[in-house]
């Protein structure tokens, strides 16, 4: 079994998962919906903050793998609530305000938490990805700090989503470090080693020789200090920060690689 489909299973509290899922949502639907699945399998209340279509994915993923979500929805061990409408309850002239995080998501967490039946706590947010999207970075990242204050101070576990594609030349490196340090796992756009397969077979036809001396320096390099995440996702940034002149090459390489593997 998969590194990473355990730790959606077992989901430890204070655990603060983020998915990155690009354009192709299947895989962020299949590790939501395993998620949530297993939280309610081991009597735990899960609380899903998401959009309209999201939501309606994640209910078909629950009840194409036998979970029984009426009966979740209708005695409150599952609870969705709309992230578009959530966020704008937060602010005040277009800005975040802590005490309406606290007096509405904290609320509906807490009350949750509290239930007698409750064996644990499981939320999954796309607020931040919304800001995300829009551009807001600093406004995401500032929104993390408001779910980690609440993850330090209950006993849950917390899923973000954003919509960001890790092999894209736009991805907003400046802004990508304070996003994971404020995580605790970045969970892999790809089955296990498929992304950096990718990668390794990019770099041999982008470099040349030049990739095996840049191989063995990535082996003791690549790992941040400061999230658990795949080694391919690792590797990424590492090429975006450390090899400016050849990352896009070499990502739009992996790229092609990826989608023919998976044609």
């Amino acid at each position: 079994m998969s590194s990473w489909r355990r730790l959606l299973e077992i989901s430890e509290p204070h655990g603060h998962f983020v998915q990155f899922y690009g354009s192709d949502e299947r895989l962020l639907i299949r590790n939501a919906g395993l998620y949530l699945r297993e939280g309610l399998k081991r009597g735990e209340s899960a609380v899903v903050i998401a959009t309209g279509e999201h939501a309606e994915a994640f209910v078909g993923e629950l009840k194409a793998s036998g979970a029984e979500v009426e009966s979740s929805l209708t005695d409150g061990k599952l609870v969705f609530l709309d992230a578009q409408a959530m966020l704008t309850s937060l602010m005040v002239h277009d800005q975040l305000k802590p005490e309406l995080f606290e007096n509405t998501i904290g609320s509906v967490l807490r009350d949750a938490r509290m239930r007698t039946d409750c064996n644990g706590l499981r939320a999954y947010g796309e607020m931040v990805g919304i800001l995300w999207k829009s551009g807001r970075f600093a406004a995401a990242i500032q929104l993390e700090g408001f779910w980690n204050k609440l993850l330090d101070a209950l006993e849950f576990s917390l899923f973000c989503a954003y919509p960001i594609d890790v092999l894209d030349k736009d991805l907003h490196g400046q802004w990508i470090h304070g996003l994971l340090c404020d995580h605790t796992h970045l969970l892999p756009i790809a089955a296990d080693g498929d992304l950096e397969n990718a990668i390794t077979c990019a770099m041999d036809d982008v470099l040349g020789f030049r990739a095996e001396p840049l191989k063995h320096l990535l082996k003791t390099n690549y790992r941040p200090s400061w999230a658990m995440m795949p080694a391919g996702e690792a590797i990424v940034l590492w090429l975006r920060n450390n090899l400016p002149d050849d990352a896009d090459k070499i990502l739009d390489r992996a790229r092609a690689i990826s989608h023919a593997a998976r044609a």
